[in-house]
Parts: C-alpha cells; structure tokens; sequence
C-alpha cells in the first residue's frame, strides 16, 4: 500500500528557501515549482521554469534554491511497497524535470490530498493511499494530454467550476450569456474557450448533463415523461423528447420500455 509521508499545497516562502538532501530523503518526492528554481543533482545544475514537476527518488542526492525572491511549490512525500512498482508501470520520469500539464488542475489534486491529511477518521489511511494512487495516475495520464495555450489555461479553473456545475446540476437552466459574464467573457470568446479546454461546446455539455439525468429518471422512477422533461430543465415536452431521440435514437418511452424487457 502506498504511504503519504506529509504534503504541502501552495507553500510560500516570501524570502526564498534552501532544501538540501546530500543523501536523498529517503522517500520519493514530488514537487511542483510554482517559481523559478535552481536544482543541483548526479552533477547537474537545472533551472526549473513555474508550471514544472519532479520526481526525486528516495536516494538521490539534491538541492534546490529559489531563483525568484518568492518561492512556492506544492509537494509530496510518499513511499510504500507499491510505490517503485507503480511509477515504472506510469513510465513517470524520475530525477527529471517535466513541463507540467494543466498545472492548476494538478496543483488542485494535491489540494485534495491534503484535505484527506487533515480529515483523520478510521479510514484514514486507506484513504490516502487511494487517493495518492489516483493522483499518480493522473499525473501519467495529464503528461499524454495535449497542452493548451496560455491565453487560456488561466480560465481552466473557473470554467471547471462552471463544467462541474453543469452535470450536477442539470435541473438548472443556464444560458451561455449568463455563464459567460460569469468569467467576464463575451459569449463568442467564453464559448470559444470553453471547446479549446474541453474539446466540445458548451451547448452540447448542457444537453448532455440533461440527457443522463432524464436517463437516470426513466431508469428509477415512474414519472410520467412530461414530469421529467421539466425536472429536467426543459420548457417544451415536445423539444425535450426529439433531442432526447436525436441523442439516443430513442424515445423517452420507448427507452423505459426497453429497459423492462
């Protein structure tokens, strides 16, 4: 099972800081340089850029210092019997630096894993060890991610928020004007960025998230089909039952009625 030593999420150190480990950790070390880095180790000197990531294995020697007067990092300590195994089975770079992939959705999943430190409770452990094991996952799975502009990467929080929002709560009815003032974005740009970082429209997102809950209505309830299309946002029965066809290639009914045979 793997083990989180102790973690850090957004540490700032406004006067710079200095970690030096002439015989490694003894852990394996995950750091994200949110600031720019000068790293020492096997004889070579880097600098790190903000938005990049290492692995350090638990026995190498290294150093690293800040090169900007502000240094912030998040990271992680962690071991375990499965830890060695896991990563060569990632392919995760070790004692390399790599260019982070949507940082801020990677630096938001050690947030969470902090969190997890801080809940306690019986399971604790187990807990963590899942959720370490999901963050190495996808930190493998982020670096076969194209990696998007910087013109809108920093709209990738707040438009998660919004794409989170839209399938959790499909009963709402949003319109794209409303959710794009919601970033101060023209409804063109938002929609725009929006399939830049996600790779659909935001209006196909809408009806997709309505569409799995009237999915999920028709296979647990009885509601009539009228009820549904209303729970599920829908003005007009009539337009909720064709696009529910022209997803599906069922009817409402007919999809009900094809689950009970």
């Amino acid at each position: 099972m793997l083990k989180l030593v102790k973690c850090g999420f957004n540490s700032t150190h406004p006067e710079g800081i200095l970690i030096d480990r002439p015989q490694g950790s003894g852990y394996y070390v995950f750091v994200l340089f949110k600031s720019r880095t000068q790293i020492e180790l096997t004889g070579r000197s880097l600098i790190a850029n903000p938005d990049t990531w290492m692995i350090f294995r638990p026995d190498t020697p290294y150093r690293y210092r800040n090169l900007d007067r502000t240094f912030v990092n998040d990271w992680l300590h962690f071991g375990g019997e499965e830890a060695e195994a896991l990563l060569s089975d990632l392919k995760l770079p070790l004692d390399e630096p790599v260019p982070a992939v949507y940082s801020a959705s990677l630096s938001r999943l050690v947030m969470e894993l902090q969190r997890s430190v801080w809940l306690g409770g019986p399971l604790q452990e187990r807990i963590i060890a899942s959720d370490l094991t999901g963050f190495l996952m996808k930190l493998g799975n982020l670096r076969s991610l194209r990696p998007r502009p910087e013109r809108t990467d920093r709209y990738f929080p707040q438009l998660s928020e919004i794409r989170s929002r839209l399938y959790s709560t499909p009963q709402q009815r949003y319109t794209i004007d409303e959710l794009a003032a919601e970033v101060g974005l023209s409804r063109s740009h938002f929609q725009h960025v929006y399939k830049e970082l996600f790779g659909c429209p935001v209006s196909l997102d809408m009806i997709h998230s309505r569409l799995e809950f009237a999915k999920y209505l028709l296979e647990n309830g009885a509601q009539p089909v009228g009820v549904i299309s209303n729970l599920c946002g829908y003005d007009n029965e009539t337009h909720f039952m064709r696009q529910f066809k022209k997803f599906t290639g069922r009817t409402p009914s007919g999809y009900r009625k094809s689950l009970r045979t």
